[in-house]
Order: structure tokens, then sequence, then C-alpha cells
């Protein structure tokens, strides 16, 4: 079908019993921008059944690397969640998205906010080592309701940063931060030798009391330093986009650059 194509699935990884991710091929001349989307599906009673999945791998990969969340009764994700190596699965050709850099104002800090399978767009970015030269920090804050929904964190803080090319960057300059909604989570943000501190509380709440600047020892959010990035569920977005607008900070458009980037375009189904 026009702009759609066969990929083969080349791995399949269950987080849990809601969570899966799987690699399928890439055309070479497929190009993209790390933050971006496709559409991908499969073939259902003769007809494409697509959804908006952002690319979780790095654009200078062989592979293309997508994470989902599992709907037992999801149009797509019903069937998505069963695929194996060698199945067949359509992606658009045209990559879109918000969730690139281009559309924020130059700041210090770049903070990528995520909830759920909302992570993946920024595990694109934080693989792209031209990121690195443009901030100073980079704060990753993971949102989930527990604690076993934290994918891919022992990549995040064990193998990114023995990465060979921009492996040193990512220990300066790399902040994670999990946090947890439905059960109490103790973790360390600094890897200090003193102990752990609370990761427990959505992540609007930890921005308006300022606990998590004040566990990552941030000085205070400023319109003139403070930049963003937000991928998750409609009410996160919308919470998040009314609180930082009401803090002085602006939202990109198609047409003019802003403190912060919101993909309305991801559906966690």
């Amino acid at each position: 079908m026009r702009n759609l194509i066969n990929a083969t699935v080349t791995a399949v990884h269950h987080w849990s019993e809601t969570l899966f991710s799987f690699k399928i091929t890439r055309e070479p001349s497929f190009r993209f921008e790390n933050g971006q989307f496709v559409m991908i599906g499969l073939e259902v009673d003769g007809k494409p059944l697509l959804r908006a999945y952002s690319i979780a791998s790095p654009n200078y990969e062989d592979e293309l690397e997508f994470f989902s969340i599992k709907v037992p009764n999801g149009a797509l994700t019903s069937r998505l969640q069963n695929v194996k190596p060698g199945d067949n699965i359509m992606m658009s050709i045209r990559p879109a998205g918000t969730l690139v850099a281009g559309h924020l104002l130059p700041g210090k800090r770049l903070f990528l906010l995520a909830t759920g399978t909302g992570l993946a767009p920024f595990l694109s970015i934080i693989k792209d080592p031209f990121l690195y030269e443009n901030f100073e920090k980079i704060i990753l804050v993971h949102g989930t309701r527990f604690a076993s929904e934290l994918a891919y964190q022992q990549e995040i803080e064990t193998e990114l940063p023995q990465n060979p090319y921009f492996g040193e960057d990512v220990k300066e300059k790399l902040l994670y931060y999990p946090s947890i909604t439905r059960e109490p989570y103790e973790y360390n943000s600094l890897k200090k030798v003193d102990g752990l501190c609370s990761h427990r509380g959505r992540i609007t709440t930890l921005l308006e009391t300022g606990k998590l600047v004040k566990d990552l020892e941030l000085p205070p959010l400023s319109p003139e330093s403070d930049r963003f990035m937000l991928c998750g569920n409609d009410a996160m977005l919308a919470d998040l986009s009314n609180w930082l607008t009401s803090q002085g900070f602006s939202k990109a458009t198609s047409r003019m650059q802003g403190h912060f980037v919101i993909e309305q375009a991801f559906l966690e189904r």
C-alpha cells in the first residue's frame, strides 16, 4: 500500500505482563530525527490497522525498536504483543513528530518527562551524542505505576554510560529519575553513598512541590534556563502543559520555538 512498507520482526522482549518491545528491519533509505514516530501495524481483515509508535532506537542504528503497552482487548496491541521474530509488520515511511530539539529555544537543562511507554522517544534522544553538546544537564523522568514497569532501567543506568563514543557525556550530564505512584519506592538519584530517597509521586506533583529539583540538587526551574519535552497519557500532558504555562513557560508550535514541546500523537493502546 502507498506510503507503507513491510518490515520483519528481528527480536521481541516482554518486560512484564503489561509491557513489551520489539525490533524490526530498517530500510537503508529510511531517515528520521531522534524523537519522531511512525505508524506501525498489522493487516487485519485485509486492511491495515495502524497506530502511532515513537521510535525508541537512535537514528544511527541498523534496526528500529519500539516500546508498547499490552492491552488485552486493544484492537492492535492484543495482536501485536504476539509477534515473534520472522513475522511481518507494516510501517509508514514518513516519520513525524514534535519531540525534536529544534522546536525548543536554547537552554541549559533539558527535562524529558515521560509516563509509561511515553519513555520510547526519549530512549532515542538520550542516545543522541549531539544533544549533549547543547545542554549542561539532561534529566530523564520516568513515571510508572509500579517498579516492575521501569523498563530499560538497566540500559539507562549501566549500559549507556559505557558507550564508547559518548559515555563520558552521559556520566557527566544525564540524570535519571524514576518515580512510582502505586507502591513505595526508594532510589539513589545521584548515586551517593549516604542512602536512598523516596521516588514516589506523579511527575506534576514532583515539579509543583520542587521535590524533583531538590532531589537532583538542581536550581529552581526557570524559563531562562530550562526546557521540557513531554510524552505520555493525555491527562499527564494536559496537567503538565497547564502547570508549565502557569509558571511562564511557553509551548512550542510548528511556527515558533518554545520552552516545552509535547507529543499528542502518541497513543497508549
